[in-house]
């Protein structure tokens, strides 16, 4: 199928989605098609591989556990983080998982094999499950990568899933695989972005569901930030990074609320962004549950800047329910379709070309969706994705301890108050500019192919090694 909104934007829980979501839809999906087969009940033995940037930084970014999750059934959209919790402390304790939820198998974190230093051709986030039965006979065996945002794609069926894929974005109404055909839709047909992105997603659901899938994001992103809100004390991991959120919304709420708990100070609006979007990334690094938006990594870019449009844009504080509502929906709907455009044209996987896949990609697809609410024709929505990217060119990913928390954390909350002002700068021009948004995401994708492997979600440079973790 084509690319689609609920694609980008999906439920899932952290630290990652290229090394927690993906890692996991694909062990689930391993067990599934094991279950299918009858083979199920003659396993007597697993075995999991995982190379290049999953082996380098899968410890510090869930992988392992994620996989074990998978392998007994669970998918990142349904667990839920009591379940997660459970169920990791019971094969912790016995040593054993139920395969499939239904064969006991003794197996652990310590039985994965880690090749950090082999990356297979297709992506540098491969994976390989293998089953035998008695007699050591493979009975099951298949190799995935997880290319970013959750996406994962099977070994062997590169190219009859790029096939399906074109098929799929012929049979739209209004198909677009650049910024300049999404830009000429609009010329046709009048139409604003996120008009566009509505009519495809209406190939496949009707306009009540697709409105109503969308608060529902919107509102996993509101719970996510509630529950951050609500712990205290340090991230897992061994970095001792202190919880902020909490006790910034403390002195928020004290400041700039005066005596109404809903009132929000114009003068206080970036603290109020660099705020949500610490709490998201504290829940995300926590393993709490999040949305993809489009990465996990990324997660609290898109619905700091979505708040900041809620609160702080003109005529909010006169907007009733209905308005708000079709706020979300509209800021979803234009930064999915940006969305999109990266995930044809380049990546929005850390690991393939670093940080300016996802924390760029996520601070673009926010400045479009900004602009757009603003009131922005489709020409200054383009050209504030654009200045957004531009700004983001470069970055690298080089996680300390290979977990999703320094730089991380405060690069959402930066690349947020990015998009922001990407969007007032676009909308304080007139739609023209010299540098069109494919140029810039093709020189994305060509940095990141020219990117060192040391910056690339490796954790073997930049920070990952000049910053002593203890």
């Amino acid at each position: 199928m084509a690319v689609g909104v609920f694609d980008l934007f999906s439920i899932g829980i952290g630290p990652s989605s290229s090394h927690t979501v993906g890692p996991m839809r694909a062990a689930a999906l391993f067990a599934e098609e094991l279950k299918a087969s009858g083979d199920l009940e003659r396993v007597a033995s697993l075995r999991v591989d995982l190379y290049g940037s999953l082996a380098a930084t899968g410890h510090g970014h869930g992988t392992m556990t994620a996989i074990l999750l998978g392998l007994e059934g669970y998918h990142p959209e349904k667990i839920l983080p009591d379940e997660v919790e459970e169920r990791l402390a019971a094969i912790a304790g016995t040593g054993t998982l139920q395969l499939a939820g239904a064969v006991e198998l003794p197996y652990g974190v310590k039985d994965m094999v880690l090749r950090p230093l082999t990356v297979l051709p297709r992506h540098t986030n491969g994976m390989t499950f293998t089953v035998s039965n008695a007699d050591g006979g493979i009975l099951h065996q298949a190799t995935f990568f997880s290319v970013g945002g959750g996406f994962i794609v099977r070994e062997g069926e590169e190219e009859a899933a790029q096939q399906e894929l074109d098929e799929s974005k012929k049979e739209l109404p209004l198909p677009f695989r650049t910024a300049a055909e999404l830009l000429e839709h609009c010329r046709n047909t009048s139409l604003r972005i996120s008009d566009v992105m509505l009519v495809n997603e209406e190939d496949i659901r009707t306009a009540e569901d697709i409105r109503a899938g969308l608060l529902h994001i919107y509102s996993v992103m509101e719970e996510c930030v509630a529950v951050s809100l609500k712990r205290k004390g340090l991230l897992p991991g061994g970095l001792n990074v202190r919880r902020r959120a909490p006790d910034w919304h403390e002195r928020l709420m004290k400041e700039s609320c005066e005596e109404d708990p809903d009132f929000r100070d114009p003068k206080y609006w970036q603290e109020w962004v660099n705020l949500i979007a610490l709490a998201v990334n504290e829940e995300n690094a926590s393993g709490g549950r999040v949305v993809t938006a489009p990465t996990n990594g990324a997660a609290g870019i898109i619905p700091a800047v979505l708040y900041y449009a809620l609160h702080f844009a003109p005529g909010m504080d006169k907007a009733t329910q209905q308005d708000r509502e079709e706020t979300v929906v509209k800021f979803l709907l234009a930064a999915g379709a940006i969305g999109v455009l990266y995930k044809e044209q380049a990546s929005i996987s850390g690991a393939e070309v670093g940080c300016q896949g996802e924390v760029g990609s996520a601070s673009s697809m926010a400045a479009a969706g900004l602009a757009e609410v603003m009131g922005g024709t489709p020409q200054q929505v383009e050209n504030a994705a654009e200045i957004a990217m531009e700004h983001n060119l470069g970055l690298t990913c080089d996680p300390i301890g290979g977990l999703v928390q320094i730089p991380c954390i405060e690069r959402n909350a930066i690349a947020a108050a990015k998009a922001i002002n990407a969007a007032k700068m676009a909308l304080w021009g007139d739609g023209s500019h010299r540098v069109s948004l494919d140029e810039v995401i093709v020189t994305m994708r060509e940095t990141g192919k020219d990117m060192s492997s040391k910056y690339k979600e490796t954790a073997m440079g930049g920070l990952a090694v000049n910053v002593v973790e203890c």
